[in-house]
């Protein structure tokens, strides 16, 4: 009879998951921001902890709420988990930042950060679940049928995005907005797939590393893609220092970077990863032809697009290296019982960018209605004091230069001015001004913050839900 004390799996849930996450985001260098742009220091990212006791992290949300406030709080979380396995110096040096350096890397910020990923994954990649189906007999010749039916792109229909940017009522303003999104994932690409090259598995190992160093520009900082990324950033007016826009990265932007994380650091989901690999690099080159066309219109010629213009070319190699060298090897060595994981890759990435292409197109959308949305103020606020609707309000009384980091809510909200005057912050290049009597409906789900511009401001949140029903 065995003596063996019995095995407890791990897991956090209600008050002491609530607790530990709010333990890790209280380091200080997650602490809120006095400035919308952190100035070089990749350390510093805006975790908003005041918050996080008051959110509920057990419950996974459906699809319908993937981008409320909770979800993108989980997203800033598991980034700044995530990259405390990555090496990161400022650019202009560590002197002065030393202590930043240590407490982002220090044994007890990435013990809290283990110790909470798990149950951040669940909550923020639990919706698969429902959104994916792969059961069902998967053969060899099954799967060639699925990869070959595949739409990697290619029309010449305007894509989501080309359609947001083009039609925008400020083109250059929507194309930087959306080149900060890819900042996280750009700046230290294929770090997530470094993760799968660690190990003993065979010939194709050394496949996936090929990708990784062509990634990595075989050694020559000068053409690695992420240099290439800087040059396109700076050439359109950004900084590329790393997480300089952190409060700028839409919730479906660091969900998309952080499920390659995701799948690199759990190595039971590698056969998903091997998918997620085949499809990104595949539907990369017409991605990838469409960003340089779309960029040279919003920008001209002085835009350097040379990122995109190099995986046109490289991504149709790594794209069939994935199906010859790395999905077809990997099933001749352990059968097909594996394909339904590389299929299920394949679709959760393609859900999540439906997702990404949805919340970009409606932030575009948010910003470019300020003015509208401003307007709105007048019969929302009148409908509100007129008792035609009741809403939850919050009274807040702020100083000068008070910053409301970005964030969002779960429904629609009006924000009126009592006294004083706000920026109100609606995206990169976006913002209003508001003084005393005015105000602008909130829509739920969008980014958004504020900050006071008057030595003391007195404005109302009145949590309307929806600000239709007030009209």
């Amino acid at each position: 009879m065995s003596h063996a004390p019995q095995h407890v799996p791990f897991e956090l849930s209600g008050t002491e998951l609530r607790d530990a996450i709010v333990q890790y985001a209280t380091n200080p260098i997650f602490l809120d921001n006095l400035d919308w742009q952190n100035d070089d220091n990749p350390y510093r990212r805006q975790l908003r902890p005041q918050i996080l006791p008051h959110l509920d992290f057990d419950k996974v949300p459906g699809r319908e709420n993937i981008l409320d406030y909770t979800s993108l709080a989980v997203q800033r979380l598991l980034t700044s988990i995530y990259e405390a396995d990555l090496v990161f110096f400022p650019k202009s040096g560590l002197e002065g930042k030393e202590e930043d350096f240590r407490a982002f890397y220090s044994p007890a910020n990435r013990a809290l950060g283990e110790r909470i990923r798990p149950a951040l994954e669940r909550y923020a990649f639990g919706f698969l679940d429902d959104e994916v189906e792969t059961s069902g007999k998967w053969t060899r010749a099954s799967l060639d049928s699925y990869l070959d039916s595949l739409d990697m792109g290619g029309g010449e229909e305007l894509s989501p995005i080309e359609a947001a940017v083009t039609g925008s009522t400020d083109p250059a303003r929507a194309a930087r907005m959306w080149l900060v999104q890819f900042a996280p994932d750009f700046l230290s690409e294929a770090s997530p797939m470094m993760r799968n090259v660690l190990g003993y598995y065979g010939p194709v190992q050394s496949e996936w590393f090929k990708v990784v160093i062509d990634e990595y520009g075989y050694g020559v900082h000068d053409t690695k893609h992420s240099t290439l990324f800087e040059r396109t950033l700076e050439s359109v007016g950004l900084k590329s220092d790393l997480h300089r826009y952190w409060q700028y990265y839409l919730n479906s932007s660091l969900l998309l970077n952080n499920y390659f994380h995701y799948l690199g650091k759990n190595h039971e989901l590698f056969f998903r990863y091997v998918g997620a690999l085949f499809y990104t690099e595949s539907s990369l080159v017409d991605f990838c032809r469409r960003a340089d066309r779309l960029l040279h219109g919003v920008f001209g010629e002085s835009v350097d697009t040379t990122y995109f213009t190099e995986h046109v070319h490289i991504d149709q190699h790594h794209g069939r290296m994935a199906r010859e060298k790395i999905i077809a090897p990997l099933i001749e060595a352990h059968g097909e019982g594996i394909i339904p994981e590389i299929v299920r890759g394949i679709e959760e990435y393609r859900v999540l960018l439906e997702v990404a292409d949805q919340d970009f197109v409606a932030q575009i959308s948010w910003m470019d209605d300020q003015p509208e949305l401003k307007k709105l103020h007048g019969p929302v606020y009148e409908a509100l004091k007129e008792g035609r609707v009741q809403a939850p309000v919050a009274h807040l009384v702020e100083p000068f230069n008070e910053l409301s980091n970005t964030h969002c809510h779960e429904g629609d909200e009006l924000c009126h001015i009592v006294s004083g005057t706000m920026r109100f912050e609606s995206g990169l290049g976006s913002s209003l001004t508001l003084e005393a009597g005015e105000g602008v409906v909130i829509r739920r789900n969008r980014l958004h913050g504020a900050d006071i511009l008057s030595e003391e401001c007195v404005y109302e949140i009145h949590s309307v839900g929806d600000y239709r029903k007030c009209l």
